[in-house]
């Protein structure tokens, strides 16, 4: 969309991720960085973040060419599993137009809080209260 040459696109996403990372690592140092492998390839990335009443997924991406065939809900499935035994919830801030959002509500995610272009999400274990 830019009409960059392919190697200036190349540095442009690179410099993008670094920059990402490194507010991650500052805001979010006890996370976990997790990348998520399908048959032995790289296929997305998992950051999470664990406090005294949450788990937080800091960020979760799937390559497109791996989207669409339950990975996503399986990792979601995965973290639930984690939070179910110690009462805490999920949460996550979801951009408002991220077709993802279906995925969360379908799981049982709730908006709790409208931040303009985010809502953050939450999803609490069965027979614990809600926040």
């Amino acid at each position: 969309m830019t009409g960059w040459p392919e190697e200036q696109q190349r540095a442009f996403i690179a410099q993008q991720f670094r920059a990402q990372h490194s507010h991650y690592q500052l805001h979010f140092a006890d996370a976990e960085w997790l990348i998520v492998e399908q048959a032995g390839k790289p296929v997305g990335r998992l950051y999470l973040s664990e406090d005294e009443r949450e788990f937080l997924i800091v960020d979760v991406t799937i390559a497109p060419e791996a989207r669409g065939a339950g990975l996503g809900a399986a990792i979601l499935e995965d973290i639930f599993e984690l939070a179910q035994p110690t009462g805490k919830r999920v949460a996550i801030h979801v951009e408002k137009n991220n077709p993802a959002r279906r995925l969360y509500l379908r799981l049982g995610f709730e908006v709790k809080e409208d931040h303009g272009v985010y809502d953050l999400m939450a999803w609490q274990p069965a027979g614990c209260a809600a926040d």
